[in-house]
């Protein structure tokens, strides 16, 4: 049997348990790729939260190799799968050590990383034999256990990190970090569904709040009761606490439905087409780009939208001023341009501040796939965003007036 790649911390009492939530997000990149892939669960035991959201996230053709904890017998682990039914044990396998695993398009770390940098490197090493090319590592980390781990981990994410999650909801905290050693190809972006963002905070089935919107209000709240008691006498305290409830709603992060036809190309945010114009713009190619621009008022819902699947290949921000995003020299705002290669052509999605907007958030890094309606990041408060497409492949669909949806709404069709 092998040695799980999660290790103990000297003095310390036990393993970090991943809950539910951390477990979804450790698998997430296994549930999204729509095609038959494989999938190898390291540390696997029956009662891990890991193997129950592994399990769920199989479809027909997928296989998952599993290699048991140091706790776990493999025959235990043979006798928990074949409880699960047929289905399931016929998509399973369960191996006596990690020797006799297969390469996978996905490796997963069963449990989290809590030792020493060195015995962290030494474990991702490991892993990373197993991985086919353009796959993906996924490993946790809990969040202030150990320095070394987290140091470790944060180091491997600099360098080959395609995205990273912090999942708060467990005991302890943890973060979740997706690796990519060999560059993946940008067509099989086609075939990944939105990728599953534990940051955005649950209210209905429907509707969430971004980690932005929660801590925003937090602020609100603790400035409320800040004032509260530094002037008890004083109704100046219901000013914070009455703005937390429209601030927080600001940040609301809607399910959407995106549409399956592979010609569509969809909104990258909700709100009114300014412009639809062909230009050049050299930074992005020699070729003419259809740009489609979206005012976003403040009553809109913020977060962004890849329009497009494609493979993160460039990210960088032009410096300018704040001009009223409505008015034409917006395009000279400060911007943050996420650069797409895709099966079409170079795509850019730019995220445009306005005269209340100053800060940009944007969570695709070089690199990662991004599904088409996937969310990537978002502008805080009033602001544009820009939709750059090859002017000869896609055609227009919306034109200036016109209100569009975020991930929902068709702006143009690849020819």
């Amino acid at each position: 049997m092998t040695q799980s790649p999660a290790v103990r911390v000297p003095g310390r009492s036990g393993p970090v348990r991943l809950g539910e939530r951390a477990a979804r997000t450790l698998v997430a990149e296994f549930a999204r790729i729509n095609d038959p892939k494989a999938a190898l669960l390291v540390g696997a035991a029956p009662e891990s939260a890991v193997l129950a959201a592994a399990i769920d996230a199989l479809l027909p053709g997928d296989t998952l190799t599993l290699v048991p904890t140091e706790q776990v017998s493999a025959t235990a682990l043979r006798e928990h799968v074949t409880a699960q039914g047929c289905w399931v044990a016929d998509r399973v396998r369960v191996v006596d050590s990690l020797t006799e695993a297969e390469p996978a398009t996905v490796v997963v770390a069963g449990e989290p990383f809590v030792g020493t940098a060195d015995e962290t490197r030494s474990a991702v090493e490991e892993l990373t034999k197993y991985l086919a090319d353009g796959g993906v590592l996924t490993v946790a980390t809990a969040v202030g256990r150990t320095a070394g781990a987290a140091a470790e981990l944060e180091r491997q994410g600099a360098l080959h990190g395609v995205g990273a999650d912090l999942v708060l909801r467990n005991s302890p905290p943890v973060r979740v970090y997706r690796l990519r050693f060999t560059p993946a190809d940008a067509a099989s972006a086609e075939r990944l569904a939105p990728a599953y963002r534990p940051s955005s905070v649950p209210l209905t089935r429907d509707m969430h709040i971004d980690s932005n919107g929660v801590a925003a209000a937090g602020i609100a709240l603790g400035l409320a009761a800040l004032t509260r008691l530094a002037r008890p006498k004083s109704k100046l305290w219901l000013l914070p606490a009455l703005a937390a409830a429209p601030v927080a709603a600001f940040f609301r992060d809607p399910e959407r439905d995106v549409p399956e036809d592979p010609s569509a190309v969809v909104a990258a945010a909700d709100g009114e087409v300014l412009s639809v114009q062909r230009l050049h713009d050299e930074r992005f190619g020699d070729g003419e780009f259809l740009r489609v621009a979206v005012f976003l008022s403040v009553l809109d819902v913020h977060v962004n939208r890849a329009p497009v699947a494609g493979k993160v290949v460039d990210y960088f921000v032009a410096d300018g001023g704040f001009v009223n995003a409505m008015k034409p020299d917006a395009e000279h705002n400060v911007a943050a341009y996420t650069v797409l290669d895709t099966a079409h052509g170079t795509v850019v999605v730019a995220q445009r501040t306005g005269l209340i907007a100053r800060r940009i958030v944007q969570r695709a890094p070089i690199g990662a796939l991004l599904a088409r309606g996937e969310r990537f990041g978002l502008i805080r408060f009033g602001s544009r965003t820009d939709v750059y497409l090859p002017a000869e492949a896609a055609e227009p669909l919306v034109g200036p007036g016109d209100k569009v949806v975020g991930g929902s709404s068709v702006i143009a069709r690849w020819r």
